[in-house]
This record gives structure tokens, C-alpha cells and sequence, in this order.
């Protein structure tokens, strides 16, 4: 495990909103630090969104626990009852992810004794506030997010466990323990990847203003997510499929190779966009799609025992010819982006 930047910010909001306290001789500081460790967000706009919506829910939660306090009593079955309507609330907002801090704000209310209790209840709730302003003043200043650079990183690292899997997928190289292991983690970072493109598109079109990010970068970026996708889904197919056929090892060359030139045009594609290789070289033919449309019309050729290995080979080759189209977009993509650049 690393430690990661949100671990961090998390750890400095906290300890932000506990000397706040002090400093304002606050009493039970510590309901700061928890709504702090709630309110830390993986981006911009999500820390801006997050801090509008609780406190819009944690001073609904706290109204509602103020009346019940001085109307009805906070006895353990009243508390409960106001939950459950917190709750409700919350849900027909439809701020489901602001429940839990919104309870912690009913409960540091209501669980007051006494009751000079409205000062006491309002305290809590303004200590509330101190631990999610400075997890929102925290997440804003201190270690961005720098979407581009882990966008491109985790790009790299997923497509190289990719390109591993895809050019010993014919030959069966790795024992079925290492593929599986792998297989699992090329899925697992790809997940993660979608949802940092997510991020990095939900950030352009709510900040735009703030931070303006080039919507044609956006696109190539999406197109890089696709091509890893569908490279996924080839090896899919290959492990349904490839191994139930009865073929030859002039079978196995013929798809290994082709798949071997893919993976090759897909690398320099990424090296390609980030300015590492020599344009003019060559080394990336010109129409991957004419390319693998012939290796298509091939497939289609291959004379096979039976027909459920000739639909077999016909579902590979289809899919093998997806993955080659996307990286002929990827490809287009890229230098429309970069004449514009």
C-alpha cells in the first residue's frame, strides 16, 4: 500500500480541524475530526459539491434535532425516530452520500443534557462545520489533483500488464494461477482508470471556469480508456473461445503474430501522443484497419473441423478487428490533436 495524497489531506484535515477547536476553546473537538475524515474528496469538484450538500443536510439534520430537543426530549427512541426521518430526507434530496455525517451531526445535537442545551447543540453543530471547511479548504490547497499526469501514468502501467497478457494469450505461456492474477489486475486497474477519466471529465465540464481543461484532450484520453477496454475484452474472448478450438500451430502463429503488431502499434500510439518517438519513422503502419480487415478476411478462410470452431474463430477475429479499429481512431485522434497543439 502507498501513501497516497488523499491519505495525506485526509490526515492534515483532521489535525486542521482539531487545532481550530482548541484554538476556539471548542469542547468535543473530536466530532470535528470525524466530519473532516468524511468530507475528504478525490477532486475539486467534488470537495465543492460535497461541502454544499452537507451543509445543507448537516443544518436540516441539526434544525430537526434542535425542535425535537426543545418540543419532545432526546431520549434514546426520540433520537432514533429523528434518524429515520433524517434519513428520509436526505434520500428524497437525493444526498445519500451525506447520511452519515448528517447522523454524526444529529447525534453530536441531540446527545446535549441539560438544557442551556441550545448553546451546547449549536456548538456541536458548528464544530461540525469546522471539520468539513477545513477538509474542503485542505482538498483545495494542498496536493491538486493532477489529472493529466496520473491519467497517462495509469494508462502506461495498465497497458503494459495488457500487452503481457495479449501476446502470451495464443501461447499459453503463463501458468492459469499467473494469468488469473493478472487477468483480475488488468480488470481492477482499468475500473480505476474509467473512474479517473470520470473525474477528470466531471472536472471539465462543472470547472471549467476554474480550470479549464482542452475538451479535444478529453477525447483522446476517452479513446485511450476505450482501446484498453476492448484489448480487455479480446482477451476475454480468447480464454471463452480460442483454447475450445481444434486447430494447428499454423493457427496459433497466424494469431499470435497479428496480435503481436497490434500490441506494437498500440505502444507506439501512447509513446506517439506523449512527443517520445519520431513521427516520420514508419514504425506505425499507416491503415491498422485495412490491416486487420484483411487478417479478418483470413479467419474467415480458415478451414475449421466443425462449425462451432468456425463461429468461434469468426467471434476472435471480430474482436481482434475491434480492438484494431479503436486504435486506428486512437491514431487519428492524436494527430488531429496534435497539428491543433
Amino acid at each position: 500500500m502507498t501513501l497516497g495524497p488523499r491519505i495525506l489531506k485526509t490526515g492534515i484535515s483532521v489535525t486542521v480541524a482539531l487545532y481550530i477547536c482548541y484554538f476556539l476553546q471548542l469542547e468535543q473537538a473530536a466530532f470535528a475530526g470525524v466530519a473532516a475524515i468524511f468530507a475528504v474528496q478525490p477532486s475539486i469538484y467534488r470537495t465543492w459539491k460535497y461541502f454544499l450538500d452537507q451543509l445543507i443536510t448537516n443544518t436540516l439534520g441539526a434544525a430537526v434535532a434542535l425542535f425535537a430537543i426543545h418540543f419532545i426530549g432526546n431520549d434514546p427512541i426520540i433520537i432514533g425516530l429523528v434518524m429515520i426521518m433524517v434519513i428520509l430526507v436526505c434520500l428524497q434530496l437525493k444526498m445519500e452520500s451525506n447520511i452519515a455525517l448528517t447522523l454524526v451531526t444529529v447525534l453530536a445535537v441531540m446527545s446535549a443534557t441539560g438544557t442551556e442545551d441550545w448553546m451546547f447543540a449549536i456548538n456541536r453543530f458548528l464544530i461540525i462545520l469546522i471539520g468539513i471547511s477545513s477538509a474542503f479548504l485542505v482538498n483545495l490547497t494542498i496536493f491538486p489533483p493532477k489529472y493529466k499526469k496520473n491519467y497517462l501514468e495509469n494508462s502506461e502501467k495498465v497497458f503494459q500488464n495488457m500487452s503481457l497478457l495479449i501476446r502470451t494469450a495464443i501461447s499459453d505461456e503463463l501458468t492459469e494461477k499467473s494469468y488469473k492474477e493478472e487477468f483480475d489486475r488488468l480488470t481492477k486497474d482499468i475500473n480505476k482508470l474509467e473512474e479517473l477519466f470520470n473525474l477528470f471529465n466531471e472536472e471539465r465540464s462543472k470547472m471549467a471556469k476554474l480550470n479549464p481543461l482542452d475538451t479535444r484532450e478529453i477525447v483522446v484520453f476517452k479513446q485511450m480508456l476505450r482501446c484498453l477496454q476492448q484489448g480487455e475484452e479480446v482477451l476475454e474472448i480468447i480464454e471463452e473461445h480460442y483454447f475450445q478450438i481444434k486447430k494447428n500451430n499454423e493457427i496459433n502463429v497466424f494469431f499470435d503474430q497479428h496480435l503481436e503488431a497490434l500490441t506494437k502499434q498500440h505502444e507506439y500510439l501512447l509513446l506517439k501522443y506523449q512527443g517520445k518517438v519520431k513521427t516520420n519513422e514508419g514504425h506505425l503502419r499507416k491503415d491498422i484497419l485495412e490491416d486487420s480487415g484483411t487478417f479478418l478476411e483470413d479467419v474467415l478462410n480458415i478451414e475449421a473441423e466443425d462449425r462451432r470452431d468456425k463461429q468461434r474463430l469468426i467471434t476472435i477475429g471480430s474482436s481482434i478487428f475491434e480492438y484494431s479499429f479503436h486504435l486506428q481512431r486512437l491514431n487519428r485522434l492524436i494527430e488531429q490533436y496534435l497539428k491543433i497543439k
